[in-house]
């Protein structure tokens, strides 16, 4: 089928420019503290995010300007690598630890976080599956099964390490599932079984419990198993509403962990205070909504189905963070997309808005298509 194409998006361009823009600048205002105690140089984390930053733009010019559908013949393909990637952070070899848990891999010398390059296969997978089974899934044996199936397995893989990830999977592959019409019954037992998978991580691992527990009241154990969120809150609670001022934040200075990573949304907070995280929330939310009305535009259904799971992915990560940092879930290792510090989670990201962008090309406004 002959598609017509036509200028992308550029709202939605300017929009990952300008939280992408955002994310160096904080980067190097979270980080000074930690890069110059770590590596005797303040410029260490901003320097590498700029990188990254660099590359992740030309791997979104490339994702935005090449034949999206032949990405099809590569989803059994790349899902299966990344399940191999996955599989690779239990191999000791492999596996490169950091705060306890083994999220990366490292391959001839290149390190990377397979859950990220997991989630997006899994996205473009699950797109041409449900494209193609059409009225069939209306049937679970003959429609979603086979989608559920692997993504319980990608998930508990993903879990062992990362249950923030693994959660975030789950949801964004229910959105999916929800948008190309799986009945609610489906959808039911998908959402009982992640539930009863999570309850036996927390049941494994003591620690989760006992994040669990804390958040309703950090304060209760500040010191110890509080101590991130009691210190998250500090930093959003003192920065009012214009903030402290861009590098002035206290928090930073060693009482926030990992203050350009995971926490990296309260040293906004406390810097640009309420306004500024108002403008990052509102920036997350307009790319929501591009992101949404270009699957609804798309040509075809395999193109509206990855449309909505890569926006979905990136703003359901994005609605995870910052409701960790502000208290209203339990604590997780989710980093804020295109803010937070970030090697190949951050190329991902933008390869994966790169791919959205090509898709805007094709968008009309017609009904979308099989």
């Amino acid at each position: 089928m002959k598609r017509r194409r036509h200028a992308p998006d550029y709202l939605l361009l300017a929009t990952i420019i300008a939280i992408s823009g955002i994310g160096l600048l904080m980067v190097f205002s979270a980080s000074t503290a930690v890069a110059h105690a770590r590596y005797g140089d303040e410029w260490y984390f901003a320097r590498r995010q700029l990188q990254w930053l660099v590359m992740g733009s030309v791997a979104m010019f490339v994702a935005a300007y090449f034949n999206v559908w032949s990405l099809r013949k590569l989803a059994g393909f790349g899902l299966v690598v990344a399940m191999g990637l996955v599989a690779l952070t239990f191999v000791p070899q492999f596996a490169v630890a950091a705060h306890g848990s083994a999220r990366w891999v490292k391959i001839g010398g290149i390190q990377l976080q397979p859950s990220e390059v997991a989630k997006i296969a899994l996205v473009l997978w699950a797109a041409d599956k449900l494209a193609r089974k059409g009225v069939k899934l209306r049937s679970l044996t003959k429609g979603s099964a086979s989608i559920l199936l692997v993504t319980g397995v990608l998930s508990l893989l993903v879990a062992v390490h990362d249950l923030g990830t693994a959660v975030a999977i789950v949801l964004v592959i229910g959105i999916m599932l929800f948008s190309a019409g799986v009945p609610m019954l489906h959808l039911s037992g998908m959402v009982l079984s992640a539930l009863g998978g999570m309850a036996v991580m927390v049941w494994r691992a003591p620690y989760r419990w006992d994040r669990i527990t804390s958040y309703r009241n950090p304060w209760l154990d500040a010191q110890d198993t509080g101590y991130q969120l009691v210190q998250s809150l500090y930093a959003i609670g003192s920065g009012g509403l214009f903030g402290r001022g861009l590098g002035k934040s206290l928090q930073k200075e060693f009482f926030l962990p990992e203050p350009h990573n995971d926490f990296i949304f309260s040293v906004l907070a406390e810097e640009l205070g309420f306004l500024g995280a108002f403008v990052v929330i509102a920036l997350f939310l307009f790319l929501a909504w591009r992101g949404m009305r270009t699957a609804l535009r798309a040509p075809d259904t395999f193109s509206a189905l990855l449309a909505c799971g890569i926006t979905a992915m990136v703003v359901t990560q994005a609605a995870i963070n910052i409701a960790v940092v502000t208290g209203s879930i339990p604590v997780t290792g989710i980093t804020l997309p295109l803010i937070s510090s970030g090697g190949s989670s951050l190329l991902i990201t933008m390869t994966s808005l790169g791919i959205l962008m090509n898709i805007t090309r094709y968008t009309d406004s017609g009904e979308v298509k099989q």
